[in-house]
């Protein structure tokens, strides 16, 4: 796999490319594209939330845990989906959190980029899916890779927040090393399952936003 990633990131990462479990991810998916799968997001994107968000200027990390198996939605940042395509039910859920805690509008669209570009890492812990079947790529490797980046994040840099919005996001906690100065905040998936017992209202956007002002650091323009 030629991996389209940002230099800071191909640093940081340097050992993980070379590994046993990274190659046969390579493999995987030169096989699926030989046997005629569609693979989401398109190949150029897969690192997208990499090159989007360089290793040093993170500030955010939110965890989400599969791209979007439908057509031209996936474009490699968790949540978001590529330009023209309507929000999903869980973007949408964010959008609803974001207006009631800063008051800001809810977006015609629902493309992340500029969060990405101020330091958000929108990281999904598989970065492919096969089409129209959710999870499929999710025992390929993936997980290794990007709990090796959360933990990066966490062993080299200092008062990052990670926003960790339902069960398998919060299990990544373990990842985290608090003695660093990073903050969790933890809160019930955005999906519309399970927003009501204890997303909405959560008011992470503002608590970021508190946290980084304290520590000396831009806080996020969330307007889209």
């Amino acid at each position: 796999m030629d991996v389209k990633i940002d230099e800071s990131w191909k640093v940081a990462l340097k050992n993980e490319f070379t590994k046993t479990y990274f190659l046969e991810i390579a493999t995987f998916l030169r096989t699926e594209k030989m046997t005629g799968k569609t693979i989401y997001p398109p190949g150029g994107q897969i690192f997208n939330a990499f090159n989007l968000t360089h290793f040093d200027n993170v500030k955010v990390v939110i965890l989400g845990q599969d791209p979007y198996h439908g057509a031209g939605q996936a474009h490699g940042l968790c949540f978001s989906v590529a330009p023209g395509i309507k929000p999903p039910p869980s973007l949408v859920n964010i959008f609803k959190e974001m207006h009631s805690d800063l008051g800001l509008p809810i977006p015609n669209h629902g493309t992340l980029t500029k969060w990405a570009e101020q330091g958000v890492l929108l990281l999904n812990a598989s970065l492919t899916v096969r089409a129209g079947e959710p999870m499929s790529h999710a025992k390929i490797g993936w997980a290794q890779f990007t709990n090796s980046v959360i933990k990066k994040i966490s062993d080299e840099k200092k008062n990052v927040v990670f926003l960790l919005w339902g069960k398998f996001a919060q299990e990544k906690q373990e990842l985290i090393d608090v003695t660093r100065h990073h903050l969790i905040l933890k809160a019930a998936h955005p999906s519309p399952f399970s927003a009501d017992s204890g997303f909405f209202g959560c008011k992470h956007f503002s608590k970021t936003n508190q946290f980084l002002v304290q520590n000396g650091i831009d806080p996020i323009d969330w307007a889209l």
